[in-house]
């Protein structure tokens, strides 16, 4: 791809949003950053994140996506080339107590950007997926041709909701289209309310740990380095496609209880671990097929489990000090 114009990436100052931000300023790239700072946890966190990305260099914008208004005149005033769309509600139990807003927040907003960005003429649109869309399907590990009309969470709807909304736009509009099925994601800023970010920081102060389930069910986790590389490749390589759903993950599941195991050495001490039942909405496992992005984004990941972790404990040590 030849044009340079800017990208503007909602979520901006989020978990990946922030990483995918500095990624394409690292390249030169003109970058506008909005998000909506929802409270779903500490605002001052994404304030640290947004920080970061000022001060690489990028533009800034406070503001609700479902506002249409707002978000068109978004994109006439600042005229992006294209757009990634990491923006959304995460989470698949805080899903089931609140559907409604996940609908509003995934599926409006994704259509609200959607439009906004054929009214401003962009060239291209990666959306964020997510691996939840699979539900639990029995055949491992997921490729992207597989049935996934099954979701089990609000959450996983929503996504699913998405990847349909922006194939519907495509085929109206000819605009090249990316939605991109993250795995889960580790590493440094991740989302506090995530497993790993929970209990690196509970085992590290001696607290008890809930493990739902027998230990059994198993991630496919994925370094945040590997996710950026991976999203920065679909919007380039988008254009060739059309329309086209990529898995990003690492390709090898870890077992919950192996994850604690990996925890507790990482930090240094033996978790102390709770067991509850099995949580509505959760998947047994998720794996991804990479045979797709290694072929059309040469997309490999690098970064095995445990040095991920132990990146993102480095990190939040650091940020104690």
């Amino acid at each position: 791809m030849t044009e340079r114009g800017a990208v503007l990436v909602t979520g901006a100052a989020g978990f990946i949003g922030s990483h995918v931000v500095e990624a394409l300023l690292a390249q030169g790239r003109p970058v506008i950053g909005v998000d909506n700072f929802d409270p779903f946890y500490s605002r001052q966190i994404k304030e640290q994140n947004a920080a970061h990305c000022r001060a690489a260099g990028c533009k800034f914008v406070e503001g609700d996506l479902c506002d249409a208004g707002f978000t068109a005149s978004l994109f006439e005033r600042t005229k992006p080339a294209g757009v990634i769309h990491l923006a959304a509600r995460a989470g698949v139990r805080p899903s089931i107590a609140d559907p409604i807003g996940y609908v509003r927040s995934n599926v409006l907003a994704t259509m609200v950007v959607l439009e906004a960005a054929r009214g401003a003429g962009c060239e291209r649109v990666v959306l964020a997926s997510s691996s939840s869309v699979y539900g639990n399907n029995t055949k491992v590990p997921f490729s992207e041709d597989d049935p996934v009309e099954n979701p089990i969470s609000p959450y996983a709807a929503s996504k699913r909701s998405c990847e349909l909304i922006a194939h519907a736009h495509h085929h109206l509009t000819g605009m090249p289209t990316a939605c991109l099925r993250f795995f889960t994601v580790i590493g440094p800023r991740q989302r506090p309310d995530l497993a790993v970010s929970l209990f690196l920081s509970r085992v590290s102060r001696g607290e008890p740990i809930r493990m739902f389930g027998d230990g059994s069910t198993s991630r496919d986790y994925t370094y945040i380095e590997d996710i950026v590389a991976g999203v920065l490749a679909s919007y380039e390589r988008i254009d060739v496609h059309g329309y086209r759903v990529w898995n990003l993950g690492g390709s090898d599941p870890v077992s919950l209880a192996e994850m604690i195991r990996t925890v507790g050495e990482v930090v240094g001490n033996e978790p102390i671990v709770t067991r509850e039942p099995m949580q509505p909405g959760d998947v047994v496992r998720t794996y991804a097929d990479l045979s797709r992005a290694r072929s059309e984004l040469d997309y490999e990941p690098a970064t095995p489990f445990r040095e991920g972790v132990a990146q993102q404990w480095a990190w939040m040590r650091a940020r104690q000090h």
